[in-house]
């Protein structure tokens, strides 16, 4: 019960941050940051395909709304949800995953949250940038606004997490 207050408020949060912040900064260049691919990658590891694509279609259709960008947030949402996971399968540790863990850069380490969440960052935003311009024409463009926004979300997201998550304690 607790979990599913936690994770309805992070959706709240994500939803207005992206919306209200992050959808209106103008980096230059078509950078454009993107920290909600964070909120789909921390649902549980145990959650059905199914109701992670449909609470995935929820935050990506609601940045829509405030967006106005008719929803290539929630197409970008729906293939990130899909993938994660065979993305998180494929880069499970051998021993597999502890129940109930939370897939963060203090559980997992900071190599492989980068490595894994910088994999389905790209995704993302690959995604969405191609849908946005949906020609082949300014395919170069594209790659250029990933590989100039991907570096900078993925440091946005593993600095929420520094100032928002709690290290766990060892014992």
């Amino acid at each position: 019960m607790i979990d599913i207050i936690k994770h309805s408020i992070r959706f709240v949060l994500f939803l207005i941050a992206q919306a209200f912040i992050f959808n209106q900064l103008e980096i230059g260049l078509g950078i454009q940051l993107m920290v909600y691919p964070l909120y789909i990658f921390l649902l549980p590891l145990e959650m059905n395909v199914f109701l992670l694509m449909l609470v995935s279609f929820g935050l990506g259709f609601g940045i829509d709304l405030f967006s106005n960008t008719y929803g290539l947030h929630a197409s970008s949402a729906l293939i990130i949800a899909y993938g994660r996971p065979y993305l998180i399968k494929l880069f499970e540790p051998r021993d597999g995953f502890d129940p109930g863990t939370e897939l963060t850069i203090y559980s997992m380490g900071y190599a492989w949250f980068g490595y894994v969440f910088g994999t389905f960052l790209l995704a993302h935003t690959m995604w969405f940038f191609f849908i946005e311009q949906f020609k082949w024409s300014e395919f170069w463009y594209v790659v250029l606004k990933t590989v100039l926004g991907v570096p900078l979300s993925l440091l946005l997201c593993i600095l929420l997490q520094f100032l928002f998550f709690k290290k766990p304690i060892k014992r």
